[in-house]
């Protein structure tokens, strides 16, 4: 096995690994998103969160979450390899996936002592009221403007828009 690969677990046992990490004293942190299309807004984004604590761990909404918010034509690049790309960079230590719409169930499993969104999140921060009853603190992450899977897609398209498809 790879070893990007052993960063991505399953949700129920990476329940109990941060139960054990709890018990080791480490501050757990969790941000969530599709991570479709990876650029370095999503770097700089994960940079940070790591930031805010020992270990980072990243949920990733599933091909039919990602599909029922942003739409049928997304997202463009497969859960399975969402999460090999998040598995693979440095600041990332655990990846997981959930399917449902919201990452609530899956904070309440996992129970992180910090809990990262983007700023512009601020207005509904899913799993706030789980994470601030247990003790733990809501970051907002700032944002690098102009980088979006959904501009880069829109750029993807004006240059390609005109030539034949290979």
């Amino acid at each position: 096995m790879r070893e990007a690969e052993k960063k991505i677990w399953e949700r129920q046992a990476l329940g109990a690994e941060c139960a054990r990490l709890r018990e080791l004293g480490r501050k757990i942190v969790f941000t969530n998103g599709a991570f479709d299309l990876m650029h370095a807004g999503h770097a700089t984004y994960l940079e940070f969160a790591r930031r805010q604590g020992d270990v980072l761990i990243a949920g990733v909404n599933s091909d039919a979450s990602v599909r029922r918010y942003k739409g049928e034509k997304r997202p463009i690049v497969d859960e399975r390899n969402r999460m090999r790309m998040l598995a693979a960079l440095e600041c990332v230590d655990y990846v997981t996936m959930f399917d449902e719409d919201e990452p609530k169930e899956l904070i309440g499993e996992l129970m992180p002592d910090v809990l990262v969104k983007a700023e512009d999140w601020a207005h509904y921060v899913s799993g706030r009221d789980i994470v601030e009853a247990a003790g733990g603190t809501v970051v907002l992450a700032p944002m690098v403007q102009g980088l979006s899977t959904t501009n880069l897609i829109g750029k993807i398209l004006t240059a390609y828009a005109d030539k034949p498809q290979s």
